[in-house]
């Protein structure tokens, strides 16, 4: 087995080296793959900026279609510039293989977005809709056709803004009205006109749009079913998948002209209660927009231009900038409903923050704002899930060998945003205090109430005991949270100087005011371990001989710290095929027996 991962690293050099533009990159770590490529970071030597190399074996390339597939994809990629859209960097190949050198989208695809959120915020959807149809509209405008538009294709920016990626199904309209007829695209977001092969251009592009959307909004996607000859069947008849009539909606309201037509058709065909259905709780025009998307016939959809003008942009909150928290857990509530806050400018808090973070008492200048109700938790179930996800793992005939999961089996999109760093059991007199990995600090009062200090050392949440949040900052909050206030001041020092490097401080940013952290739900040590449940799902368990396992039922992942702190995520399913070390495995069974406990309970 040596030998053979020997070879593997042998035909992915560390040091790469490009000869047309006498460039030289290192490789770094594994990123990810999907087809024929890996994807590692890449770093060019002379200028330390950093890449993402997507590397293709030449063994791979056998037959003249998929290097005329390649080439393609190259050409049309090499040609487009616009910032919602992947940069791309350079080309070249050696002996074993091609690589791409593209721009580094280190917060991953709109994919792993969905699978920790599930159906996101309406002014979530509609700052990543607005992104994703200007970089569309510049594909059109290059007569460029995307052809495979999903999650997975979406790629996000330290900033969170959307860059359209991967044009391997991409195609070029040579002439007005040409139409292409090739059998592509992805499962649940393949036109219909696609399916039956009767030609299609860049509306293609609009269907799979309005998919996007309804995924984004709903929390899953339209057409999906259990076989891909139901899905098929579906997007054929332009079923979507459940909810309220469409149709219904469209014959009211200050909408009206713009959906009647097509709700007539529907009403006319007597097929009122089984197509067009989308979820009651979405508004009007996120309906309106998401129907015009996803029509039957390419002709009846809308063109870029038009989707860009929609009174869904309009007819809500449009955040000039999202914060990285939006990846695992909802925005404020009340900043997204248009609340504004008592809020110093920037500058100011810039320049007080060391101030801020020196004191020992913080000064109370004013009332936090009103408790907020959050939406029902779903905490439990996730704990049930993943009881069920490791019962099915440990339950089947799991491999205990060493050396059984390499490097290349990691999953580094399935890595978890939030975890734990740092932490002190103070619970004898005042509580639980821990800071995470952003460097942000949270403290679980004895009397189970919360506090939760952003990384900017500014602002604040409070979840009372009923789970209400309320939010405020260092300078502005009731009088009834002084003492607490203090205590989380205490709990931040201790751990910056006690139990981590004295670092710069964060700066804030106007996103900032949209963030909500995970915090921590439960947490209770035994014999062996501290276990800490966050409220985004993570579950982590740091054992006494210093490895750590960081459990998520959503990515249906364990991150695996070990003894020499190497950081590596798997899927269950790699575990499962490929099997795991006799430490990982006692670590994931331990994380079994305490997940039973604790739902048999009923603490969570």
């Amino acid at each position: 087995m040596t030998s053979i991962k020997e070879d593997e690293k042998k035909e992915i050099p560390e040091i790469i080296h490009d000869p047309q533009t006498n460039s030289t990159y290192q490789r770094l770590r594994f990123f990810g793959k999907g087809g024929f490529a890996k994807c590692y970071e890449i770093q060019d030597i002379a200028t330390n900026q950093i890449y993402a190399g997507k590397i293709v074996s030449k063994k791979l390339m056998v037959k003249s279609s998929q290097k005329e597939k390649m080439s393609q994809e190259i050409s049309i990629h090499r040609s487009l510039q616009h910032k919602h859209v992947v940069g791309f960097h350079s080309f070249f190949e050696d002996s074993l293989n091609i690589y791409i050198v593209l721009e580094l989208c280190k917060r991953r695809s709109m994919m792993e977005l969905h699978k920790r959120r599930k159906a996101i915020t309406e002014p979530e959807t509609r700052f990543y809709m607005h992104q994703i149809l200007l970089g569309v509209q510049y594909l059109h405008s290059r007569r460029i056709i995307h052809r495979d538009l999903k999650l997975g294709n979406l790629f996000l920016d330290d900033d969170l803004h959307v860059k359209i990626g991967d044009f391997g199904l991409a195609a070029k309209i040579e002439y007005e009205g040409e139409r292409k007829r090739t059998l592509c695209g992805t499962p649940n977001y393949i036109a219909p006109e696609i399916l039956t092969r009767d030609g299609h251009s860049f509306e293609v592009d609009i269907w799979s749009l309005g998919c996007i959307m309804y995924t984004l909004m709903v929390g899953r996607p339209p057409f999906e079913t259990s076989t891909l000859r139901d899905t098929y069947k579906r997007i054929k008849q332009c079923e979507y998948r459940e909810g309220i009539s469409l149709a219904l909606q469209a014959l009211s309201g200050p909408w009206q002209e713009i959906g009647s037509r097509y709700a007539q058709a529907v009403v006319n065909n007597n097929t009122i209660n089984q197509r067009y259905r989308i979820p009651s709780s979405l508004r009007k025009p996120a309906i309106s927009m998401i129907g015009l998307q996803l029509q039957a016939k390419p002709s009846q959809r809308p063109s870029v231009d038009k989707l860009l003008q929609h009174e869904f942009f309009s007819s809500g909150i449009m955040p000039a900038a999202l914060p990285l928290s939006c990846l695992t857990t909802a925005p404020r509530t009340d900043q997204l409903e248009g609340v504004t806050l008592h809020r110093r400018p920037l500058n100011e808090v810039n320049t007080n923050a060391d101030q801020i973070m020196a004191v020992d008492s913080p000064v109370k200048r004013g009332p936090g704002g009103e408790p907020r109700a959050v939406d029902p938790t779903s905490h439990r179930l996730n704990l049930i899930l993943l009881r069920d996800q490791l019962a099915t793992l440990l339950g089947g005939k799991l491999k205990c060998r060493r050396d059984s999961l390499n490097d290349d089996m990691c999953d580094p999109s399935s890595q978890p945003l939030v975890w734990v760093g740092k932490w002190v059991d103070y619970s004898d007199k005042y509580g639980f205090g821990y800071q995470l990995c952003d460097e942000s600090v949270g403290v679980m009062f004895n009397d189970t109430t919360k506090l939760i200090m952003l990384a900017n050392g500014v602002n604040v949440h409070y979840i009372n005991r009923q789970g209400q949040e309320q939010y405020m900052t260092m300078r502005e909050y009731p009088q009834e949270l002084d003492k607490k206030m203090k205590l989380l001041t205490y709990f931040r020092r201790y751990m910056t100087e006690h139990l981590m490097k004295a670092g710069a401080s964060v700066p804030v940013r106007e996103s900032d005011g949209l963030s909500r952290l995970p915090h921590l739900d439960r947490w209770f040590r035994t014999t062996l371990a501290v276990i800490m449940y966050l409220t985004n799902g993570t579950l982590q368990i740091n054992f006494q001989d210093h490895t750590k396992i960081i459990l998520c039922p959503l990515m249906q992942a364990v991150t695996y710290i070990d003894v020499e702190k190497n950081f590596r995520t798997f899927r269950f399913s790699t575990i499962e095929k490929h099997g795991c070390d006799k430490k990982l495995y006692a670590n994931l069974t331990y994380a079994l027996e305490k997940i039973k406990s604790v739902l048999a309970n009923k603490l969570c």
